[in-house]
This record gives C-alpha cells, sequence and structure tokens, in this order.
C-alpha cells in the first residue's frame, strides 16, 4: 500500500509540474510570437508618440532603470545590516529564527498595500506627489527581505574556522566582518540583489501611485512632482485601455523586453544560487 500511495504522489507531483511548465511555456511563446515583430532599433531608442499607437518604450526603459537602480542603493546597505545583525551580532538562536520568519513574512506582504503605505507617507505627509525617488525606495524595501536572507544564508554557510583564524590572528570583531565575512559573502549578496530585481521589474502596484505615469515624463527633474516613465505601468495602461492594434503590437513588444530584462536577471542570479549552494555543501 505505501509502495502505491508513494508512486500515486510521484505521478501526481510530477503532472503538475509538466502542467506548470506547460503553461509557463505557453506563456512565453505567446509573448514571444506577438511581440517579437514591434521590436527593432527604433522602438528601443525612440519615445513613444499617438497614446502608444507609434514610437518607441526608450523613456520607459530608463525610467525603470532608474528606479532599479535606486531600489538597488536603498536595499544594499540595509540588507547588509540585517544580514550582519542576524548572522553575527544576533546569538540567540530562536530570536535568530523568530527574525528571519519575520523578514519572510514581509516578503509575502501584497505589493498593492506597500503602494498604499508609499502614496500616504511619500504623496500625502511629504508632499513629494509621484517621484521618482519614492518609487525606487519602495521597491528597494519590498526587496529588502530577498536580499538580506540570500546575504544571511551565505554568512551561516561560511566554514567557521574561517572566522576563528582570522581572531586567532587579532583581528576585532569589526575587522573580521571587513576582512573575511563579507568579501567571502558577496555572492550572496549579488545573487539575492538580482532576484530581488527581477522581481521589483515587473511590479506596477507600488510604483503605479508614487513614481510613474503613463505619458509626458522623460528625464527625472528633482524630486517633487518627477515621475518617471516605466515599462510594467506602459503595458498596464495600453492593455486595459487602448483598442488600437498598432498600439497591440507594441503592448506586446513592451511586454517582450520587460520578459527579457526579468529573465536576464534571474538567470544571472541562477550561476551565483548554485556557486552558493556548492560553495555550503563542499564547507
Amino acid at each position: 500500500m505505501r509502495r502505491w500511495l508513494d508512486r500515486a504522489f510521484l505521478v501526481g507531483t510530477g503532472g503538475c509540474a509538466v502542467l506548470a511548465l506547460t503553461v509557463l511555456l505557453g506563456i512565453l511563446a505567446a509573448v514571444v510570437w506577438r511581440g517579437a515583430g514591434a521590436v527593432s532599433w527604433e522602438f528601443l531608442t525612440d519615445g513613444m508618440r499617438q497614446v502608444g499607437a507609434s514610437g518607441g518604450i526608450f523613456y520607459n526603459v530608463i525610467g525603470t532603470g532608474i528606479l532599479l537602480a535606486t531600489a538597488l542603493l536603498v536595499s544594499a546597505p540595509l540588507a547588509v545590516g540585517l544580514a550582519l545583525t542576524l548572522g553575527v551580532y544576533v546569538r540567540n538562536s530562536r530570536r535568530r529564527n523568530r527574525l528571519v520568519m519575520m523578514l519572510y513574512l514581509l516578503n509575502g506582504v501584497p505589493s498593492i498595500l506597500i503602494g498604499l503605505f508609499g502614496f500616504v507617507i511619500f504623496g500625502v505627509l511629504l508632499g513629494w506627489g509621484k517621484s521618482w525617488l519614492a518609487g525606487g525606495i519602495l521597491l528597494g524595501f519590498m526587496i529588502l527581505p530577498t536580499v538580506a536572507v540570500a546575504l544571511f544564508e551565505r554568512i551561516q554557510a561560511l566554514p567557521a574556522n574561517t572566522t576563528e583564524a582570522a581572531a586567532g590572528l587579532g583581528l576585532s570583531e569589526s575587522q573580521i566582518i571587513w576582512s573575511v565575512i563579507l568579501p567571502q559573502s558577496l555572492s550572496g549578496w549579488l545573487s539575492g540583489s538580482l532576484l530581488g530585481l527581477a522581481r521589483a521589474a515587473g511590479e506596477t502596484a507600488p510604483i503605479m501611485f508614487t513614481a510613474t505615469i503613463f505619458a509626458g515624463a522623460t528625464w527625472p527633474q528633482g524630486i517633487r512632482e518627477s515621475p518617471v516613465l516605466s515599462l510594467p505601468y506602459h503595458i498596464f495602461v495600453l492593455a486595459q485601455d487602448s483598442f488600437d492594434p498598432a498600439a497591440s503590437v507594441r503592448v506586446w513588444g513592451a511586454a517582450l523586453i520587460l520578459l527579457f530584462l526579468v529573465f536576464s536577471l534571474s538567470l544571472l542570479a541562477l550561476p551565483l544560487r548554485l556557486r552558493l549552494h556548492e560553495e555550503s555543501r563542499h564547507d
């Protein structure tokens, strides 16, 4: 009986995996098939015209890049601080596990709630209106748990004799952190940052309330009332409101570029994650 249950479970999980993979490949094929015809050099280097029916997505790509760069700059120091707190300074395992669980819970907060929170703080209380900096800060906080946990896992995987040898040479705790722990944990930070940015690149809710508009923006001008264009919001608006066939084709083209961006970040993170697990196993 146990053998039949094991086989049934194996068949069921295999079927679910095949179904999920089939759906994913179907979505990818649809995006590539419909979007490839719109992608060209002019599409990538020209600004949008005629409410998306002509022109390109140059400023949308630039705006997305600005938001992601800001998110990385915001999340990097905070993630390092959190990871070091968990991996070095908090020595009580029960307290450490609770803090890690809180990070996992924060990672599951719906992005729409993050967007509404940012709108209240930056748009209402601070009076920034729609600002690229507000959107970048929100995205930075959104990816913070992913980056912090990835770096913490790498710190945890470091062999104890490495830090013990450094302490035996007379290095202080801060010197051990800067010269041993952080350099050897760089792969964890890089992989976590790339995975976090891949998620942030496709988010619409946090930036639609705080940072992005559909048309009329180019380069940021200051902080207050200085929105940017972005790929996710561009796709969201055109997919809902445009009935022009020319705009429909360009929506698929923009979706293909966004998909390429997300996949590129994820693929860059993959070898780093594999290397991290390989190093952990050998350690």
